[in-house]
């Protein structure tokens, strides 16, 4: 059964107005709107999104974007005033409590900028002056247009961007190739963990491998590469499967992949079987973030149970996983490798590899210590 949409309800010129309510991130439609347009003043869009007021706009749609600008410099904890004399800022005592104190900065920061609102046609246009054209963008992320809807302005800069990089792709080294990732699946921009794939040794005349939650296919298209003459890879989610097999059509492999929608694992056995779980055993808080944050280690746990009963006598599983979590306190390497053992498996192998990324290198980063000491590790597992 789908949910019935929301609506939004707002009064506009002494009249009481409704819309379909619109949010990829889940956020529920806001219970208090005014109408705001240029002469907004920044301060007080401020002090009403921080209250729980959204703001409808109505002006120039380049003024919403330097309004939107306005309330994120407010919002950003490194423009904040300093603390007020004899109250310093709270420390975290240890690197736990500084990644949910971080989360709860951020879920605070995107529900504030998330007041500001912009109206849509049926057909995706934008009924304000200098407004872009992002029916392709839209289209992208939602589908077909069926009616006029009410959504954040921080949202549609999500929905741009993510067309762009729909649109340009993202370098893959150890192809040699762009891979193109979609609105909602997450994107390869971490190399490292895709280079340890391209670089470990297979197991002895592997032909068939099973790729467990593909995402952009960008594993699967790896294996392929390396001569892999069938692979299964699966995924729940339709966008991702969609997203996979454009990107395979695209590389000339889809002959050599099936994709398949299932939790976790195809039937049958393999000689080699790899998984990318998300990294952080945390709650998402949006659809979206499900393919960072693992509630409970649900994948990771999952893929580790079912691993021996999907693999050949000799085959291999490869477990593709940061550490992250463990610097930040949240999963201790003897619960990974207590899940190993309790699975029927054994580490016969581990390849690992520092991160490149630029935030393992911003002191600023409130999680600045736990990224610096981040590695990614490939762990070769097999039957005990």
């Amino acid at each position: 059964m789908t949910a019935a949409p929301q609506l939004i309800h707002w009064t506009e010129n002494g009249v009481e107005l409704s819309a379909r309510w619109r949010s990829e991130s889940g956020m529920p439609a806001p219970k208090r709107v005014v109408v705001a347009d240029d002469r907004t003043n920044a301060d007080v869009a401020y002090r009403l999104a921080c209250e729980g007021t959204a703001l409808l706009w109505r002006g120039d749609f380049q003024n919403a974007r330097q309004l939107l600008q306005a309330l994120a410099r407010r919002a950003d904890p490194k423009q904040s005033k300093p603390a007020k004399k004899g109250k310093p800022a709270k420390v975290p005592a240890t690197p736990t409590e500084a990644f949910h104190l971080h989360r709860q900065a951020q879920s605070q920061r995107a529900r504030t900028l998330a007041m500001l609102l912009i109206p849509f046609e049926a057909d995706y246009t934008i009924p304000l002056r200098r407004a872009p054209e992002v029916k392709l963008a839209c289209n992208e992320a939602y589908g077909r247009g069926e009616e006029p809807f009410i959504t954040s302005m921080r949202e549609l800069l999500g929905l741009i961007g993510a067309h762009e990089w729909r649109r340009t792709g993202v370098e893959i080294p150890a192809l040699n190739e762009r891979i193109h990732p979609h609105y909602g699946v997450f994107s390869p921009v971490r190399g490292e963990y895709v280079q340890l794939v391209a670089d470990a040794e297979l197991p002895s005349g592997t032909q068939l491998a099973f790729d467990i939650g593909t995402g952009t296919g960008v594993l699967a298209a790896v294996l392929a590469q390396r001569g892999i003459k069938k692979i299964v890879a699966t995924d729940q989610d339709q966008r991702a499967l969609s997203c996979a097999r454009e990107n395979l059509s695209r590389l000339d492999l889809q002959g050599q992949v099936e994709l398949m929608e299932t939790d976790l694992f195809p039937a049958g056995r393999a000689p080699l079987v790899v998984c990318n779980p998300p990294w952080v055993p945390a709650r998402p808080s949006s659809p979206i973030e499900f393919a960072v944050y693992d509630p409970d280690s649900r994948m990771l746990r999952g893929f580790l149970a079912g691993l021996k009963d999907h693999l050949t006598p000799d085959g291999q599983g490869w477990l593709i996983l940061s550490d992250l979590a463990e610097h930040l306190g949240l999963r201790p390497r003897e619960e990974l490798l207590g899940w190993i053992a309790a699975a029927g498996l054994k580490v016969i192998d581990r390849h690992d590899v520092k991160p490149t990324h630029p935030r393992a290198a911003d002191a600023s980063d409130p999680l600045h210590a736990a990224r610096a000491a981040e590695v990614t590790s490939l762990w070769r597992l097999a039957a005990a």
